[in-house]
């Protein structure tokens, strides 16, 4: 099996636990407090919760998948991939609800699927390089930084949906960052263990992986799901392709035919995700409030 192969396995199976971990935390950033908090605080409260650990366990192994399909595959074909989280996440939030997929489901369903197909057969996203100089990443600072500050701010002083997407990109920004910085720190790693422990990727990585998991259960708690999962799912891939392009030099290797393709595929690609994660993020509202009178508190032993 080629390289390449492998890593669309491995990235298959980083999006399979990762819907998983997705579906626990959000009921667990719905139900650990029943009181505003902020995005800090609600990580704190959340170290308190079993079934937190059980998503970052999840989480983790995420993580550990997609750096193996970084050793392999591209930034661009690794975080492609990762929409096909909504594909797993269908029949598990159906299993949970006891909701039965609907046709319509189905139907964005097979149309994400294929478009992912055709953009990792017909992009054939490859990478010239593995790291990026710290000039390169002084820029990305200086652009990002500040864009991801403001995304924070807004996000305070704009409560509801406007806070969850906003505070969902940065979730997603802050992931498509690691695996980014992954890939760095997957090339150093072949010089031996002393040569990642010097190596400066390993402790950004490690970060934003972090404010990661910090802003994506700050982003499920700010307001609706049909809000920040959209956005939290489109953005990882959208700005993962950004800086594998502007920063590690990622290119897609297609004619002007080709290329037409591709961008179909894209814009199919985006509104499937929309509608899927906006039919999922419903299903899982309605199903937590048919559960639970209010945010922590449970139903009484005689209305089980």
């Amino acid at each position: 099996m080629a390289g390449a192969d492998v890593a669309i396995v491995l990235a298959l199976g980083a999006a399979l636990v990762s819907a998983i971990g997705s579906v626990i935390r959000q009921r667990s950033a719905h139900e650990i407090v029943d009181k505003p908090v902020g995005a800090w605080e609600l990580f704190l409260l959340s170290l308190r919760d079993t079934r937190w650990w059980l998503g970052a366990l999840a989480a983790v192994a995420n993580y550990a998948l997609q750096a193996a399909a970084l050793s392999l595959g591209s930034v661009m074909l690794v975080t492609a991939l990762q929409v096909t989280v909504l594909l797993f996440a269908l029949p598990i939030n159906a299993r949970i609800t006891h909701h039965r997929v609907t046709a319509w489901e189905w139907i964005w369903a097979a149309l994400l699927a294929g478009a992912v197909a055709v953009i990792v057969a017909v992009g054939n996203p490859a990478a010239d390089q593995q790291r990026a100089p710290l000039q390169t990443w002084l820029v990305v600072a200086l652009v990002m930084g500040p864009a991801l500050v403001f995304c924070v701010l807004g996000a305070r002083i704009c409560p509801g949906a406007v806070a969850a997407v906003l505070l969902a990109l940065v979730a997603g920004s802050s992931l498509a960052l690691f695996a980014v910085l992954t890939k760095g720190a997957v090339e150093v790693g072949h010089g031996g263990l002393a040569a990642l422990l010097r190596a400066p990727e390993l402790y950004a990585l490690l970060a934003v992986a972090l404010a990661g998991m910090v802003f994506q259960q700050a982003s499920f708690r700010a307001g609706s799901l049909t809000a920040s999962l959209p956005t939290m799912t489109l953005a990882k891939p959208v700005v993962g392709w950004i800086l594998g392009i502007t920063v590690l030099s990622e290119d897609l290797r297609v004619d002007d035919t080709k290329l037409l393709v591709l961008a179909a595929a894209v814009i199919v690609m985006i509104v499937a995700t929309v509608a899927l994660a906006r039919g999922e993020a419903t299903t899982m509202e309605e199903f937590g409030t048919g559960r639970f009178k209010a945010i922590g508190q449970p139903l009484s032993p005689s209305e089980r």
